[in-house]
């Protein structure tokens, strides 16, 4: 990964459902397990798999921080209510950024929806993981529980 690039992306701005925008670097921390979703409302997979695994490793492993991104493709924006309406309480249990450009799921080259980034504080990359059936959960729980020792 080009180093220019990374440190030019961890300044990247990216929406939240409030309007606020919080830059990327800012989401990393340095004392966690950073395990970044790039996911999109559209995918199935992404609403009716992705996002309720993510939630559970959120309430499982606490050194784990979850960075949920929504991602924009073509010239169709998606709404915060549409963000919110596929959680059966009409909001998400956790933050979602929102990549509009899908600048950052390019820079991660991302394979598609869901893709699961697990990244150090600098945003380098420690494993890429594509897709939300059994064999990306899989090897999303092998890291997670790879790492926890430097996590403890």
């Amino acid at each position: 990964m080009n180093t220019n690039r990374a440190r030019n992306i961890l300044h990247l701005q990216l929406g939240g459902l409030d309007n606020e925008y919080q830059e990327f670097g800012s989401l990393l921390y340095p004392d966690r397990f950073n395990l970044i979703l790039f996911y999109s409302t559209r995918c199935l997979g992404c609403t009716g798999r992705a996002l309720p695994f993510g939630y559970d490793i959120s309430q499982e492993f606490p050194y784990v921080n979850l960075i949920v991104i929504h991602v924009d493709f073509g010239k169709e924006r998606t709404s915060t209510e549409d963000i919110n309406g596929v959680f059966t309480k009409g909001e998400a249990p956790f933050p979602i950024y929102i990549d509009e450009d899908h600048i950052l799921y390019d820079h991660y080259a991302c394979e598609g929806t869901p893709h699961w980034i697990i990244s150090d504080a600098k945003g380098q990359v420690r494993h890429s993981i594509f897709g939300s059936q059994q064999g990306a959960k899989l090897k999303i729980d092998f890291a997670l529980r790879e790492f926890k020792k430097e996590f403890s």
